[in-house]
């Protein structure tokens, strides 16, 4: 087995672009990188990676698991944290995606509704989630739950 060791990798025939082949398989310009996907799509590597992430839990302790880009969590009440972003979004657009599993079997999740905080913008650095365990139009309130899961995908500022 060969080892390659190199500070620089140029493209031969455009110097942005690798090729595998006869197939462009990365392509470089000024703060983007793009990778080929399937067929002749284009997928942008920035673009496409979640910025933030987490696993925490409010029921009995209220606790990050692991995470990327958080730095802290603040319990707000029953079923209510706000997720603190270390590195702040670029703008409020990002898109945050809020998922949780209820109960000691994890392999059968129960009822529940979890997003964000209804009258709670999100802000360039941090959000706030709730979580319940039952319907929010049977008059729910918010749950502490073992399992809650967030993911950011946006532009980092």
């Amino acid at each position: 087995m060969s080892t390659v060791i190199l500070d620089t990798i140029t493209g031969k025939s455009t110097a942005t672009t690798i090729t595998i082949g006869s197939t462009p398989v990365v392509s470089a310009s000024a703060n983007s990188m793009t990778i080929r996907g399937e067929g002749s799509a284009q997928t942008s590597i920035q673009q496409g990676l979640a910025k933030v992430w987490a696993r925490y839990e409010q029921d009995g302790t209220n606790s990050i698991l692991d995470s990327f880009n958080v730095s802290g969590l603040t319990d707000e009440g029953n079923g209510d944290a706000t997720v603190s972003i270390a590195n702040d979004m670029g703008n409020i657009n990002y898109s945050p995606q809020v998922t949780m599993w209820y109960g000691s079997d994890t392999s059968t999740p129960l009822l529940g509704v979890c997003g964000l905080k209804r009258g709670h913008a999100p802000a360039a650095g941090s959000f706030r989630v709730q979580v319940s365990t039952t319907l929010w139009n049977n008059g729910a309130v918010g749950a502490d739950v073992s399992g809650n899961f967030v993911a950011v995908f946006g532009d980092l500022a």
